[in-house]
């Protein structure tokens, strides 16, 4: 049965907004990662890219690595199969500021490799290249860093 979507203001007294939510809280979580300066913070980055399922963006200037994932107590109904044991960051986490209503607009969001590393090459210094010894033979450049 499909939720039904409600303003948080329409919510009667005493009534739960995850009762009208699909439970995006819990089909993700997002960890604070350093902000990338160098060419090798961004090849990490694209390294986490390439494992499916994640993303990196930028939410009022902090970076963060978002993995996508249900958690695996998320119920059909969208509710929490151990809400009375649940972690602690879950008991912390409240309806007042989360993303029911949110849009999910961020500053900054790449979902491939390739988004990264055009990002890199505009706001980076270009990448020294490594000086050549004499009598070595021209072969084209590899686009991965050691």
């Amino acid at each position: 049965m499909p939720k039904v979507k409600v303003r948080r203001e329409d919510l009667k007294p005493g009534e739960v907004l995850c009762t009208y939510c699909t439970a995006r809280c819990c089909r993700y979580f997002a960890l604070p990662i350093e902000t990338p300066t160098t060419w090798q913070d961004f090849d990490h980055m694209r390294w986490y890219i390439m494992h499916g399922r994640s993303a990196v963006f930028v939410d009022d200037n902090t970076w963060y690595l978002l993995v996508f994932g249900d958690c695996e107590n998320l119920l059909e109904d969208h509710r929490c199969g151990i809400y009375h044991t649940r972690p602690q960051i879950c008991r912390t986490y409240s309806t007042d500021n989360c993303e029911y209503d949110n849009n999910s607009c961020y500053d900054k969001y790449f979902e491939t490799q390739e988004q990264v590393w055009e990002y890199a090459e505009a706001v980076l210094p270009p990448k020294p290249q490594p000086r050549k010894k004499a009598g070595t033979p021209n072969l084209p450049a590899l686009p991965m860093l050691n």
